[in-house]
């Protein structure tokens, strides 16, 4: 049994990329898929998929990296929030991930989005982690 599924879930991607891996596999949950859509349309991973068929289901994911030197736009993933201690802030109060470059994933009433997309809807939440 995983006690934190995302901390589980950022370091199997680290690993993954630091391998060179192209594909990582992770049991999925809600929540996972809706963080790996956030980095699908923020350009971070190629394409994701989720594999129903098996039992737990698996969240499939393809790994971007630059064609000729095999370097992968995720250099950084940083659990914020854990079990032991939640981080909540206010939207006007929410980071701002390296200026601006990075993303901050926050989970809010309204789901799982990222800081830019909290900060135009006023809305504050959880900060789940950091990626740049």
């Amino acid at each position: 049994m995983i006690t934190d599924p995302i901390a589980d879930y950022l370091t199997r991607i680290r690993n993954a990329i630091r391998a060179k891996h192209r594909i990582v596999e992770i049991p999925a949950s809600n929540m996972l898929i809706s963080i790996t859509h956030i980095l699908k349309d923020e350009g971070y991973i190629l394409n994701y998929k989720v594999d129903e068929e098996s039992l737990p289901r698996k969240l499939i994911i393809a790994l971007k990296y630059h064609p000729t030197m095999k370097i992968s736009p995720i250099q950084n993933l940083v659990r914020v929030s854990k079990p032991g201690r939640r981080i909540y802030k206010k939207a006007d109060e929410l980071p701002k991930v390296m200026n601006g470059l990075g993303i901050a994933i926050i989970s809010t009433s309204e789901g799982i989005m990222t800081d830019k997309e909290a900060r135009k809807r006023h809305i504050g939440g959880e900060v789940v982690c950091y990626v740049s």
